[in-house]
């Protein structure tokens, strides 16, 4: 039994190995096919990504290009499931200036908007405790 179980690989191996001409000649033709790119729509709509360098009279002038307004999103606390998150309560599935959130753990939360995935924690606990008094 144990000499079958050897056996059986080596004779898959062997059988599955054996390429013709003509099945290396279609895999190579696969791989010269034109393949398509990108559209002309989406390149015009993506942001320069290079600095642009001039150079007058021995100066160098870098021109590096604007980047768009910095979007500030705080994790104020985390309870049943639900994030509070820029003024309000989220869940799983909610939008927060056009980032999704995607998952919301015990100490942080997951936001995703398109390819840009941002990781939202909770700052360390300060000592700000409330004592109760019970009166009479």
């Amino acid at each position: 039994m144990k000499k079958l179980f050897m056996i059986i690989p080596f004779v898959c191996t062997a059988i599955y190995a054996d390429l013709s001409v003509k099945q290396i000649e279609q895999m190579i033709e696969s791989i010269h096919l034109k393949r398509e790119g990108v559209g002309l729509d989406v390149l015009e709509k993506t942001k320069e990504p290079f600095i642009v360098v001039k150079e007058e009279n021995n100066e160098t002038i870098v021109a590096v290009p604007k980047d768009e307004p910095a979007v500030k999103l705080t994790l104020h606390a985390i309870m049943s499931k639900k994030a509070y998150i820029n003024d309000g309560w989220k869940k799983e599935g909610d939008v927060v200036l056009g980032f999704t959130v995607k998952y919301i753990g015990k100490r942080g939360v997951v936001l995703r908007n398109g390819n840009t995935i941002k990781k939202l924690f909770l700052g360390k606990p300060k000592n700000n405790l409330i004592m109760l008094e019970e009166r009479e």
